[in-house]
């Protein structure tokens, strides 16, 4: 039974920042160091100095990117440029965007949720975790103890609870709003109504969670809640470290979109790049789009095409490679997955592109192991396949494998099955904003 609950969520104080898109960011996982630079530039406040703070060679045990975010933390709170709401309450969110120049809106509630073990099927990940994030994430709670970003995760809205709470924001006026940079416009309400908190809470227990993006912080969590619990005296089933807090939506909204995370791999010799072609051929039909005859951009969008034209039917693969003059779709030949791997790996993970890619691909004929796998910096990831063609023809990687998204179906279908899929499968689109409220997780 899902537990999830109003809190007094801490915010930035709209009397010293104006603009929150100065001191917003994307999830800490997706920002690279010269975004994370501009941020720093942007504005002395900006969360990136709290969720994503800047190593430098002098770092030591006293001075390292989580003690500096505790301080900032501290600071901030004190000079009152964030404030805690005197008040619990959730937090309605909606952001519009465009995805293929139609407009979308999608809805989330934020609120704490109280922390379960996968085992007890109340919340359920879908994705495998890279254990050096983990430990990174752990130290910036154990120092910080708070919630600088949430877990975005999902449910089935069976009874139209974010309707209720969509109809209650239009009579209020956003507590903020903001265009970030990528062109996204966000709002957020406040919704501190006794009744309406505890009716959102009551309608919720009953519904399981499946948590879209933040497996990494919810595992870290966890993590943090047994260090908690081992270093304080007084500590019980209400200590704050029970709670994560977590941005939830419905499956049936319409703006809940999964975009495909290509692969981006370097360090693959030329004598290895050339192999992999034709070892393929004997699970897959390959369709060659030759760049010399059709001209590289043109080939790159036939190859789109012919991948889009077979998303849901084929289990299909774009590949390419660094001086190679063509791109390939590889189409999986009937029947692959089920004798080689019968018995290893379970029908729904069967059915994913991702896993065709990593168990038949990456392992059996690229021979990758595990711990490679588990390296978060030897492969690298975008949802643009055009980047993903771009940084293989520049030499910035030496080959791309281009994927079709998952559905949602397909994730809850695994959640529900207790599976996880390889790492980095989804790519729920727009990322969940970080700053708009955080979480303490002192009683203080």
């Amino acid at each position: 039974m899902a537990e999830i609950l109003p809190f007094r969520g801490i915010r930035y104080n709209p009397d010293k920042i104006e603009d929150l898109s100065m001191v917003v960011t994307p999830p800490y996982d997706v920002i690279s160091e010269e975004e994370q630079e501009e941020y720093y530039r942007r504005n002395p406040y900006n969360v990136i100095r709290l969720d994503k703070a800047k190593a430098t060679p002098q770092d030591t045990e006293t001075d390292n990117p989580y003690t500096r975010a505790a301080a900032d933390f501290d600071k901030w709170l004190k000079e009152k440029i964030l404030i805690r709401d005197e008040a619990p309450g959730f937090y309605l969110t909606s952001v519009d965007f465009k995805l293929e120049d139609k407009p979308v809106t999608r809805f989330g509630l934020i609120g704490t949720v109280r922390l379960e073990p996968f085992e007890s099927g109340v919340i359920l990940p879908h994705e495998e975790t890279f254990s050096k994030v983990k430990s990174e994430r752990l130290e910036l709670m154990k120092t910080c103890h708070a919630n600088f970003s949430h877990i975005f995760s999902v449910y089935s809205d069976k009874d139209n609870i974010l309707d209720e709470l969509k109809a209650e924001s239009r009579r209020k006026k956003p507590e903020a709003e903001f265009t970030d940079d990528s062109g996204h416009f966000h709002r957020m309400w406040k919704i501190s109504d006794p009744e309406i908190c505890r009716r959102v809470t009551e309608t919720l227990k009953h519904r399981r969670l499946f948590i879209a993006d933040g497996h990494h912080r919810y595992e870290t969590a966890l993590n943090y809640r047994q260090w908690v619990k081992e270093n304080t005296p007084d500590f019980d089933e209400n200590h704050p470290a029970n709670f994560i807090m977590m941005y939830l939506c419905a499956v049936e909204d319409q703006g809940l979109v999964i975009l495909p995370t290509h692969r981006l791999l370097p360090g693959v010799s030329e004598p290895a790049r050339r192999k992999l072609i034709n070892d393929t051929a004997q699970w897959f039909d390959i369709e060659t789009f030759d760049h010399n005859e059709q001209g590289r951009e043109k080939a790159g969008e036939n190859l789109a095409e012919s991948m889009i034209s077979r998303h849901r039917r084929d289990h299909v693969i774009g590949v390419a490679m660094k001086n190679e003059p063509a791109y390939y779709s590889l189409v999986l030949k009937a029947g692959v997955m089920e004798n080689l791997f019968t018995g290893e790996i379970p029908e729904p993970l069967q059915g994913l592109d991702v896993t065709v890619l990593t168990r038949l691909i990456l392992m059996k004929l690229m021979r990758f192991d595990k711990k490679r796998l588990d390296d978060h910096s030897f492969i690298s990831y975008t949802s643009s396949s055009r980047e993903a063609l771009e940084a293989v023809a520049e030499g910035e990687y030496d080959i791309a494998f281009i994927l079709n998204p998952p559905t949602n179906e397909q994730v809850r279908k695994i959640a529900e099955a207790g599976l996880t899929m390889p790492r980095k499968t989804t790519f729920y689109y727009p990322k969940a904003i970080t700053g708009q409220v955080m979480n303490k997780l002192s009683r203080d």
